[in-house]
């Protein structure tokens, strides 16, 4: 008979590790494309707000984009993996 080779005794294929390589982009550029989106969506709204209003000084803009960074801070941190 002969032994049972275990998976972690196996040397990695290529095709594995490219898949979890393009795995791991595609999920990292989803997260960029994720928090460009929120920061701009604050800041635009902001620029809309204070046009609104007419503030002379851009008030909502600031406030808005900050939350968004802040926002998007927060969901990136929670998206990464957890580690034991």
């Amino acid at each position: 008979m002969e032994p049972d080779k275990s998976k972690s005794d196996e040397p990695e294929k290529p095709l594995e590790k490219v898949t979890r390589r393009t795995s791991s982009f595609v999920q990292y550029s989803a997260i960029g494309f994720q928090m460009l989106a929120t920061i701009g969506l604050g800041v635009w709204g902001g620029i809309k707000l204070d046009e609104w209003q007419g503030n002379h000084k851009p008030i909502w803009t600031l406030v808005l984009s900050l939350l968004a960074i802040g926002s998007s801070l927060y969901l990136f941190i929670r998206s990464l993996p957890k580690q034991p």
